[in-house]
């Protein structure tokens, strides 16, 4: 169910700024330029950066293979140097050790790494694996166009996951104040039959939370999916795992721009992002984290979330 008309409703959030900071200002004389583009998904920012980088080597990496298909005939138009693979970030050594010559072992062979931490409204629209509680969709929830049997789905989460894991879930990944509330629902509602799409477990979200907290501008069952994604995918587990990996294979001068969407993912990187600083390994390029400007969120709502922070290695 993935587009595959080469067209992308994703609009890409702070991209001038994320682009801007990626590269030092100096250039090591004429050295190739290596860049990681470790969360490709509309494929907006691996773009920009071969527009205003001629000759640049792009290694992109995306679970979901479709993006790539999609993608392709634009990059070939501009005449790129780009690779796809269809890999989690967290696996980056992997990538570089079958792409590069130097081998996964040999650290310091790229020059920038970019990760766009945010669901891609492509994703979120047309992938049919129940991203959005907007659709009536099967349960599915991963990154991949197509799970293996051995790969945790929201399915499972939801329809086998303890009534106590489940509230840690969803208050620990969701930050919902109702976790617990709603935990007991999904128990109680699952003994009478299967939650099996989203439409089946947005009715017993509803359901669960006191009419009261239903009111607010944001969707009831946000915070909840919001969780589950995040524990069907272990993002955080794989944002902590790529950034270490990201950051060794970073040359020295190399840098690496993270957008994150969530106070989670931002609390993870500015911690990762100071500890290397305070151990005199990088500079923060961004002390503070980079915002969208009024003009972008009123043309796209998903950028009032977003911060970027970039970090240059010693």
């Amino acid at each position: 169910m993935t587009n595959t008309e080469g067209v992308t409703r994703h609009k890409t959030v702070l991209l001038n700024e994320a682009i801007e900071g990626l590269f030092a200002p100096q250039k090591a004389g004429n050295e190739k330029l290596i860049v990681v583009d470790g969360t490709f998904g509309g494929g907006g920012h691996s773009l920009e950066i071969c527009k205003k980088n001629p000759g640049v080597k792009i290694i992109a990496l995306d679970q979901d293979k479709g993006v790539f298909i999609k993608a392709k005939s634009k990059f070939k138009e501009l005449g790129c140097d780009i690779s796809f693979h269809e890999a989690n970030f967290r696996n980056l050594d992997k990538v570089l050790g079958a792409e590069l010559p130097f081998g996964s072992s040999a650290p310091k062979t790229v020059n920038g790494i970019i990760l766009d931490l945010g669901l891609s409204s492509d994703q979120l629209q047309s992938s049919g694996r129940g991203f959005s509680f907007m659709r009536d969709e099967p349960l599915i929830m991963t990154m991949k166009e197509n799970p293996t049997p051995s790969d945790v789905t929201a399915y499972e989460v939801v329809n086998t996951w303890g009534e106590e894991s489940l509230a840690d879930v969803i208050y620990g990944y969701g930050e919902e104040r109702q976790a617990r509330r709603i935990a007991g629902a999904i128990a109680k509602a699952r003994k009478k039959q299967e939650i099996k799409t989203t439409f089946d477990l947005v009715k017993v979200i509803e359901e669960a939370i006191p009419a009261r907290f239903r009111k607010s501008k944001i969707h009831c069952a946000t915070k909840t999916f919001q969780a589950i994604r995040i524990a069907v995918n272990d993002e955080l587990g794989a944002l902590s795992e790529g950034l270490e990996k990201g950051f060794q294979t970073l040359k020295e001068g190399g840098r690496m721009s993270v957008i994150s969407f969530h106070s989670l993912e931002d609390r993870i990187v500015k911690r990762f992002f100071k500890k290397q600083a305070n151990e005199k390994k990088a500079i923060l390029i961004s002390k503070k984290p980079i915002t969208a400007g009024k003009e972008e969120i009123k043309n796209n709502s998903r950028a009032r979330s977003a911060k970027l922070r970039i970090i240059q290695k010693i």
